[in-house]
């Protein structure tokens, strides 16, 4: 079968990527809610199409724009296979116009069409074959319109249908080829300092330097880092200060946490909130959290990658596994207990870049392991 499913979407590769160049044509960045429900108008359309078994629901986020759940199969959602993607890219409008769709030497460029929306016509096909063959499985498709920015509202939704399901498999970008069966989970604070202002020059003395304060923290910020466990505790900005000749009483960094385990997750987040000023005239204030637990290397995942190992060596490739350390709605889903394979999507290279691409070859071996995956569950 696995030789057919690779023969039949090799023949369909041409629509396919006929598909990709209509949706990354229509430009959507992160907060732009005109643009996601443009590209959410769409999408309705298509997974409608797909199938008379295909439910379409959208569900608005304000000031952000739609998220859009497409249900197929026998009407049930437990125990179904959900399928994760999004339809929000970091590029502002107008990057189109630096990185035009074009296909030069087997590559397919365009903005966002590596990270991730070139895969999201791979499940429209998956689902086509399955319809085509009266294949019946529960299978949840969730497209999320602010996962570039955080997830801030499509996380409860994640968790919701993660809820119900028993698998999930996620269309982010692969790594090099492979699929990802661990991410780093992410925390972002912002740690403040508010000293005492005075004259430079006259008093110096009578001020409390927030900035000399908030330098002082940062080796102490960095020493929370544990590279062996795998954690990464970095300062990314630093500002402060109001003019040359005043004592600053105002300073603040921005702080970019990874970890593995949610054990190391709350243990870095104890101890940045246990930092204490060496001015005692300094006040120092924590805030943020931690926005993404880890996605785990479980039993459960690495049955799950076995499985697309295999469907992929019966495709003719090999498929490898890494752990990356960027995090995905997927990392939500596996906080829950369910079973994750991450980084299903086209072989490509450049996401966040004005040199995104996907690689047109691969298209059908991602469209049939896909189906293979959906077909064995």
């Amino acid at each position: 079968m696995t030789d057919n499913l690779l023969e039949y979407f090799r023949q369909r590769r041409d629509a396919i990527v006929e598909e990709i160049f209509e949706l990354i044509s229509i430009e959507s960045p992160s907060n732009d809610p005109a643009a996601s429900t443009e590209i959410a108008d769409l999408l309705e359309k298509r997974f409608s199409e797909v199938s008379k078994s295909v439910s379409v629901d959208r569900t608005e986020a304000e000031g952000v724009g739609e998220h859009l759940i497409a249900c197929f199969g026998n009407g049930s959602t437990e125990g179904a296979t959900l399928i994760l993607g999004h339809t929000d890219t970091v590029h502002p409008k107008g990057t189109i116009e630096q990185n035009p769709i074009r296909i030069e030497n087997g590559r397919l460029y365009g903005p966002g069409v590596f990270d991730m929306k070139g895969n999201i016509p791979v499940v429209l096909e998956a689902l086509r074959f399955l319809d085509d063959k009266k294949i019946e499985r529960p299978i949840t498709i969730l497209l999320s319109c602010d996962e570039e920015i955080g997830s801030t509202t499509g996380r409860e939704l994640v968790e919701s249908e993660g809820a119900k399901c028993a698998r999930c498999f996620v269309l982010e970008p692969s790594a090099s080829g492979k699929v990802k069966t661990a991410r780093k989970g992410t925390g972002v604070f912002r740690l403040e300092a508010t000293g005492l202002p005075a004259h430079a020059g006259l008093e110096p003395e009578r001020g409390a330097n927030a900035i000399t304060e908030l330098a002082l923290q940062v080796d102490a910020i960095h020493a929370i880092a544990d590279r062996e466990a795998g954690t990464t505790v970095n300062v990314t900005t630093f500002s402060g200060g109001t003019t040359t000749n005043v004592i600053p009483a105002f300073a603040a960094c921005e702080i970019d946490v990874r970890f593995s385990t949610l054990k190391e997750g709350e243990r870095v987040e104890s101890e940045l909130r246990g930092l204490a000023p060496n001015d005692r005239r300094v006040r120092l204030e924590l805030k943020g959290q931690i926005n993404r637990p880890p996605l785990e290397e479980t039993e459960g995942v690495l049955r799950l990658y076995e499985k697309a190992r295999s469907a992929a060596a019966s495709l003719g490739f090999d498929l490898g596994h890494t752990q990356v350390g960027g995090a995905s709605d997927g990392n939500f889903v596996a906080a829950l207990g369910v079973p994750v394979l991450d980084g299903l999507g086209i072989a490509g290279d450049g996401a966040h870049t004005l040199e995104e691409y996907i690689e047109i070859d691969d298209i059908p071996r991602r469209a049939a392991l896909l189906t293979a995956m959906l077909i064995d569950t």
